[in-house]
This record gives structure tokens, C-alpha cells and sequence, in this order.
């Protein structure tokens, strides 16, 4: 039985040029035996579209607040009920932001607010060098690190802005395996 054996990931892909990545990380999710509930967030469908995560994840994917399924628990309660895993990969600055805030302006900020106590939260970071280094930024993820969520990344190299730096998302493999580490740990169920 593999790790991630009957696990539930909240995978949660937000509006940067990595966003493309977020397949390869739900299909490796998926590979592993997990469960993944994609989340896209309204940015993220600027760059990737819920086809290829409801393909790959073999689950509809959350886009929004408001959608809806039969039932009489909202989505994204279910969500952060079932979850034993929130993993966002890419995450933008914006979303560290709305993550250190406890917005809970979309159905990504819902979830990470109604997740039960322990659940783990791993984040890949994916932005411009300068966004990643400036001071509020670094105060988030001050502040996230703070309240147990854990990091991946980000890494040097060639960002989509033409500029060289620390900022690219962690490569999936890296990102898979940190994931499938914090399911293996049990915080929860397991």
C-alpha cells in the first residue's frame, strides 16, 4: 500500500505561470493513490482551465465559492472535512497574503480557514524574485511558518518575468515528495 493510499489532498492552483505544473502534481498525486480535490482559483483559470485538473484528478474541480453538488454541506466544508492534506502549488504572493490574513474571499481561502486543527498545509511558492524578497511578503510567510505551514521552495533559477533569481516553483517531484512526507507523518487520520 503506497502512502498516499486513500488520502485526501486539497490541491490548490492559483494564478501564476507555474499553474501549469499543477497537472503534473495532481496526475502524480493521483499515481500515488491519493484522492485530489483541485481548487482553482478565479487567477489560476487565466492560465489553466478545470478540464485537465477534473481529467487527471478524476474529481470535479472547485472554481468558485458557489459551487454547488447534491448535498447540503457546501463544497468547500466537504473539502476541508475530507482533507488530510492542503497542498497549493503554485502559490502566488497574493495567496500567501489572503493565507496569513485568513481571507476567506474564494472557496481556496474557505477551505484553508475550515480545515480541522492538524491538518497539514505545505505550500510551493511560484512569483518574481523581487515579490518573493520584499518585506511583507516575507512577513507572511513569517507568520504562516508561524502557524505550522510548512514550505517548498521556492528555487534560483530562469523566472517567467526574464529575470534570474529565487522564485520559480519547487520542481514537481520535489513538491510531490514533501506532500506524500507530510501524509506519511499521520498528523491526521492516519
Amino acid at each position: 500500500m503506497s502512502v498516499g493510499e486513500g488520502r485526501n489532498v486539497v490541491l490548490g492552483v492559483t494564478g501564476s505561470i507555474a499553474a501549469h505544473r499543477g497537472l503534473d502534481v495532481a496526475s502524480a498525486l493521483v499515481k500515488a493513490g491519493c484522492r485530489v480535490q483541485v481548487v482553482l482559483t478565479a487567477d489560476a483559470q487565466r492560465f489553466v482551465t478545470p478540464l485537465g485538473f477534473q481529467t487527471l484528478s478524476r474529481q470535479p474541480v472547485i472554481t468558485g465559492l458557489y459551487d454547488e453538488e447534491e448535498g447540503w454541506k457546501p463544497l468547500h466544508v466537504r473539502a476541508a472535512d475530507e482533507a488530510d492534506l492542503l497542498l497549493v502549488a503554485p502559490a502566488t504572493a497574493a495567496t500567501l497574503a489572503r493565507l496569513a490574513q485568513g481571507l476567506a474571499d474564494d472557496a481556496l481561502g474557505c477551505i484553508a480557514l475550515a480545515l480541522e486543527p492538524g491538518t497539514p498545509v505545505l505550500v510551493a511558492p511560484a512569483m518574481n524574485g523581487k515579490m518573493w524578497g520584499h518585506a511583507a511578503t516575507r512577513a507572511n510567510v513569517g507568520l504562516l511558518r508561524t502557524r505550522g505551514v510548512e514550505f517548498v521552495g521556492p528555487e534560483e533559477g530562469m523566472l517567467s518575468c526574464g529575470y534570474e533569481g529565487l522564485g520559480r516553483m519547487a520542481g514537481v517531484e520535489e513538491v510531490v515528495r514533501r506532500a506524500l512526507g507530510l501524509l506519511a507523518g499521520g498528523r491526521r487520520g492516519g
